[in-house]
């Protein structure tokens, strides 16, 4: 569980049917109970028919348990996961577009560098930086971007998984192997 001012973050996971207007549903959910939602991901998952939305959400463990049951009412939702004290690995993609010149091209280019992002399109008067991290990573190359003048930001929204594979997989893969290693 991460804070910003105070306020605790829970990173939220969704496998719901792919179909028109699920979104719709669960952001109604949100809206008529009043529940804030920093970010909010979603994209195809490992199953067919099925995406995963990836929220993050303000509020205290009592407002994100109201959340997750309500979710969980809803039809097509399969599986909702409260994963903010796991061990996940999250990111986010950022595009920024930064005002440029010949004069303080290479030291943007140098602080792009530095936090092992890309330069994906130049322009006579700007760049296009993409840049992927955690929220403070983003945010941090963001603020030292400033003082060249942001023309642009377009940030997806954090993604998140747990780390290793959930016992049942691991039990899978672990009789795979043995079967390929005893047949060699």
């Amino acid at each position: 569980m991460t804070t910003n001012g105070g306020v605790p973050k829970h990173t939220i996971t969704a496998l719901v049917q792919d179909k028109p207007g699920v979104l719709n549903r669960i952001s109604s959910m949100f809206r008529r109970r009043g529940f804030n939602i920093s970010s909010l991901a979603v994209g195809h998952s490992e199953e067919p028919d099925l995406s995963r939305m990836t929220f993050v959400v303000e509020g205290d463990d009592k407002v994100v348990e109201q959340m997750t049951k309500h979710l969980h009412k809803l039809i097509d939702v399969i599986r909702v996961s409260d994963i903010s004290n796991q061990n996940i690995v999250s990111r986010e993609l950022a595009l920024i577009k930064v005002r440029s010149n010949v004069q303080t091209r290479s030291e943007i280019m140098q602080i792009v560098h530095i936090f092992r992002a890309n330069i994906v399109d130049v322009a006579v008067d700007s760049l296009i930086v993409e840049v992927s991290g955690d929220e403070d990573k983003i945010d941090s190359l963001h603020n030292l971007l400033k003082s060249f003048g942001v023309l642009e930001v377009m940030r997806t929204g954090t993604i998140a998984m747990n780390r290793g594979a959930d016992s049942r997989v691991r039990r899978t893969a672990a009789r795979v192997d043995w079967g390929e290693a005893s047949s060699v």
